[in-house]
């Protein structure tokens, strides 16, 4: 007795996988990944050759096709080609690739209906024209069920986790919903090189939330960007900053400001003085651009001021202040050790302060670090937010840090101008559905009340799909504006909260810009939603809901 086996049982081309595999850990730019933050991805390419070779029949199965071993192999090799081509990354929206993979899958399957032809249940199982559905019961990322949509199956995705049942609708339910549709953004239906544009898939969806994810930028800024006020370059700046010459009386967008976390002196001569907590005075170690931090003593009291160059003492410019691992830093002003205890009870009883130390700008030809000025420290002391979340951080001192040093919950993590802009941009993806549906309306879309959760396409739906991308950009705001975040001095740029599974104490930490092109802005978020939705499949249709696996 023959028994049939599909490929995946016989043998794969694991090299090429796993190359493939491995070169997307390095891909941004449009991957699904880029969507919203989710542990333990799957690699698409695993994902993907996996469920073909599941799919597809072995040649050794065939033998009316294909009687010897040496046909077998000729024909095991070809579909190895496939695969090969398949799992590339640059072959993700191939047609031409994906098509040649769903035609396999379509022969094994129609072979499969054949053999099963005289099965009492043939009509409902068996159905030669239409490919079985695919379902993954612990969705996570959803890499399993986005691949299988891609290949032609109609997808269905669940999890406990309601984070991962939004980013699986967002990838395999939503799109399919709007495919094919053009945008209805005003700029898109005027433009004449947008007029009559391919809107094949989502990226008719794609255009829409670029569109309005811009719209709420500029609203955002008017009603917060005093805030982020752009920096003059003084001829007292460029003094001794050769490198700050051309820039003198030039106002200069604001990539990030640096902020040091700050205690009371536990020398009693200083304890009038709140001394900086600085991990490091580095700003750019980067080979020809170094920048760093130099405190100056002055008095009673201290200034921070930015100097190019090597540093002198570069050991102590590496350290700032930190003495030790964890928390052990010393006293600027009298070089007393500063101990854990300390600034816990410090922290605990709400004397934990921060002060700026250095501001980095967009520059002709890179960033430009500038010292801190009254003004700009004035500008973040302003904002008085109205709202911030109250929850809890749980006990777990593992991977949440920060609760022995104050901050306790969530809305701890965060600066006062942190949480009046997500507060602006959060409100404004409400503000921006009603936009949305007002113009979809105005284009056409049917005035059908059915919601987004209820399987609506019309206007109000449509309105809502766009809102759920334009959360994600939000979400992503929070990954990179809170007080955790910090500078990273080699590639000059923001690094994120969740550079790991966990929330450390970060004792200098950088602010973002909303509003600057560099790092960290709000149209950089939107960018990273806007190319990965873009790259969707959008057909067939798939969902996605909250179940749990073991009563399935």
């Amino acid at each position: 007795m023959n028994v049939k086996r599909k490929l995946i049982e016989v043998t794969l081309p694991l090299e090429a996988i796993n190359k493939a595999s491995a070169r997307e850990k390095s891909i941004r730019h449009g991957h699904p990944s880029t969507l919203h933050l989710w542990w333990a991805r799957r690699p698409l390419a695993a994902a993907r050759a996996v469920i073909f070779a599941q799919m597809v029949d072995d040649p050794a199965s065939l033998p009316d096709l294909f009687p010897t071993e040496q046909e077998q192999q000729k024909e095991r090799e070809r579909l190895f080609n496939i695969i090969e081509e398949l799992v590339q990354w640059e072959n993700t929206t191939n047609e031409a690739v994906l098509q040649a993979a769903r035609d396999e899958i379509w022969k094994s399957w129609q072979r499969t209906c054949t053999e099963h032809a005289n099965h009492p249940r043939a009509k409902e199982l068996f159905d030669p024209h239409k490919l079985p559905a695919f379902h993954d019961p612990f969705a996570g990322g959803g890499s399993l069920p986005l691949e299988a949509q891609r290949l032609g199956l109609e997808a269905y995705a669940s999890d406990l986790n309601p984070v991962a049942v939004l980013i699986n609708k967002a990838m395999i339910e939503i799109p399919p919903r709007f495919a094919h549709r053009p945008p209805v953004n005003p700029e898109a239906r005027q433009k004449q090189d947008l007029i009559g544009h391919n809107w094949q898939g989502a990226r008719g969806l794609a255009e829409d939330v670029r569109y309005y994810g811009r719209w709420m930028r500029d609203e955002a800024e008017l009603r917060i960007g005093h805030l982020y006020p752009k920096i003059e370059v003084t001829a007292d700046m460029a003094e001794d900053r050769p490198d700050l010459k051309p820039y003198v009386g030039e106002k200069l967008t604001v990539i990030a400001w640096l902020w040091a976390r700050t205690v009371k002196s536990p020398n009693p001569a200083f304890a009038h003085v709140d001394v900086p907590l600085a991990s490091t005075f580095m700003l750019s170690t980067k080979a020809g651009k170094e920048a760093y931090v130099e405190p100056i003593i002055e008095g009673e009291g201290y200034r921070f001021t930015v100097k190019v160059g090597k540093p002198e003492d570069a050991e102590r410019a590496k350290r700032g202040t930190k003495l030790a691992r964890g928390a052990n830093f010393e006293c600027l002003m009298s070089g007393m050790p500063i101990s854990d205890d300390y600034i816990k009870a410090e922290s605990m009883a709400g004397r934990m302060g921060a002060r700026l130390m250095a501001i980095v700008a967009e520059g002709e030809r890179g960033r430009v670090y500038l010292p801190p000025t009254p003004e700009h420290e004035a500008a973040a002391r302003e904002a008085q937010p109205v709202w911030k979340p109250e929850t809890p951080l749980a006990p777990d001192p593992r991977a949440l840090w920060t609760p022995p040093y104050g901050l306790t919950t969530y809305g701890d993590l965060f600066t006062p101008r942190q949480l009046v802009a997500l507060t602006t941009f959060s409100d404004l993806v409400g503000e921006a559905i009603d936009r949305v549906r007002g113009d979809a309306l105005a284009v056409g879309l049917p005035d059908d009340p059915t919601p987004l959760r209820d399987g609506g396409t019309g206007a109000a739906a449509y309105a809502e799909a766009v809102g759920v991308y334009l959360a994600f950009a939000v979400d992503k705001c929070s990954d990179y504006w809170s007080a955790i975040c910090s500078w990273h001095s080699y590639g000059e740029k923001m690094s994120h909260t969740f550079v790991r599974q966990a929330i450390p104490m970060m004792w200098d930490y950088a602010e973002a810009n909303p509003y600057c092109a560099s790092t960290g802005n709000w149209m950089a978020m939107v960018h990273w939603v806007w190319k990965s939705l873009d790259t969707l499949q959008a057909v067939p249709k798939g969902g996605s809901s909250q179940a749990d696996a073991s009563v399935q």
